[in-house]
């Protein structure tokens, strides 16, 4: 039965709102990988940069599935979206709980549940944001989001948990095969409470005068503000990545077992950041936050250099400077659906931002194995490594964003 009343809707606007956070809190496995990732180096037999590849096949897959699935998303809706990435999820952990080989967590891991993750994280935004006016763009963008920032909160101790099932190798195939079941459960169930508002729905009568109309994927990436805002999107996004993909291995020098506390405390963090900016861009505009944004993680990142290489670094510092990382990371991830929307609409804005989340995509792609072979290429005799040169590359390139963002020029008001 379609909403026909303002009140009815208002309040559908929160149900879907609040269902897409959940579909985000099961989908935001992907930063559970750096607990996974140490019992990986040492008991699979990886070589290399091998340990780091599905999860960035992951973070590839899920960027390139988000075209595909905003397509899908704007032409048969947001539950039939979502549902089929619960189902991909599913098999594809699955298939990776089934062995140790390399191509198997690949193709389960990286292809399957990178999919998977694409077409789920595509079906939630742009179902919300279609039943609030302009002016909560942010906060509801925010929200959503923020489910998969939030999501290594639960899933940090609960995977501490399930790798104690067996030998260490046979935790993690356990963990997986656990998460198979309770992700697409999850993700499935949730997405039958996703619906886009009925025909002939304005949020508010101001939304035409400060939203434009629409502008299809073919038309955006002729205009320089695309690549200009990829570019960005690129930098604070990979180097937020490096990061996050390694965080637990970085805390476990000074916090050993409760490195975990970490990864949750970061992913706290996170998910805030992605409130608060969100709200923040509401008020001041999304160009000045951004451009906050940025310039406070290139700080971060140069002051996290001394911080992780020192013995004598209290926990607490650990545990603040990755919830500061994380927040700030998150930010990204609430500002630039609200700048899709902004600049081009809400028309075809599942697929537009599908093809600007490209960017994520490959930044996830391609910093974190930078980093793995940086790492690599500061390893002692001893075969200790420090990430000093990652922090300091990810600082520079943070601060060459901060200077990008002055290029971007706010969208024209409507006459």
């Amino acid at each position: 039965m379609t909403d026909t009343t303002q009140a009815p809707s208002a309040n559908r606007g929160w149900i879907v709102t609040f269902a897409g956070l959940g579909i985000n809190l099961a989908l935001g496995i992907l930063y559970a990988w750096s607990l996974v990732k140490g019992v990986i180096e040492k008991e699979f037999g990886w070589k290399g940069s091998q340990p780091n590849d599905p999860y960035a096949v992951c973070c590839l897959v899920f960027a390139g599935a988000m075209i595909l699935a905003g397509r899908c998303q704007d032409k048969f809706g947001p539950r039939i979206t979502a549902t089929i990435g619960g189902v991909l999820v599913g098999i594809g952990f699955y298939v990776a709980s089934m062995s140790t080989d390399y191509w198997n967590w690949i193709i389960g891991f990286g292809v399957l549940a990178g999919a998977g993750i694409g077409f789920g994280y595509s079906s939630a935004t742009p179902p919300a944001l279609k039943w609030f006016p302009p002016s909560k763009t942010g906060l509801i963008a925010g929200l959503v989001v923020a489910g998969f920032g939030l999501a290594p909160v639960y899933l940090a101790p609960l995977t501490a948990h399930l790798l104690k099932h067996g030998t260490p190798a046979e935790g993690v195939l356990y963990a997986m095969k656990f998460y198979s079941v309770l992700l697409t459960v999850m993700v499935i169930c949730l997405a039958q409470l996703l619906v886009n508002p009925p025909a002939g729905f304005s949020a508010a009568k101001s939304s035409a005068a400060t939203t434009p109309a629409g502008a299809a994927p073919g038309e955006i990436i002729r205009q320089p503000r695309f690549w200009l805002l990829w570019l960005i999107y690129f930098i604070g996004s990979g180097a937020g990545l490096m990061v996050i993909s390694s965080v637990s291995g970085m805390a476990k020098k000074s916090m050993g077992a409760l490195a975990f506390v970490a990864v949750a405390v970061m992913a706290v963090g996170n998910a805030g950041g992605r409130v608060i900016a969100g709200t923040l861009s509401d008020r001041i505009g999304r160009r000045w936050t951004l451009c906050l944004v940025l310039i406070i993680q290139a700080a971060l990142m140069f002051a996290a250099t001394p911080i992780t290489e020192s013995k004598g670094t209290l926990p607490v510092v650990i545990v603040a400077l990755a919830a500061l990382i994380g927040a700030n990371y998150g930010a990204n991830l609430s500002l630039f659906p609200s700048l899709t929307k902004e600049l081009w609409g809400l028309k075809s804005f599942g697929m537009n931002y599908g093809v600007l989340f490209t960017a994520w995509g490959v930044g996830g792609f391609v910093l974190p194995k930078v980093q793995q072979i940086l790492f690599n290429a500061s390893k002692d005799a001893a075969g200790a490594g420090n990430y000093a040169s990652s922090f300091t590359l990810a600082g520079a390139l943070l601060i060459a964003g901060t200077a990008l963002t002055f290029l971007i020029k706010p969208p024209q008001k409507a006459s």
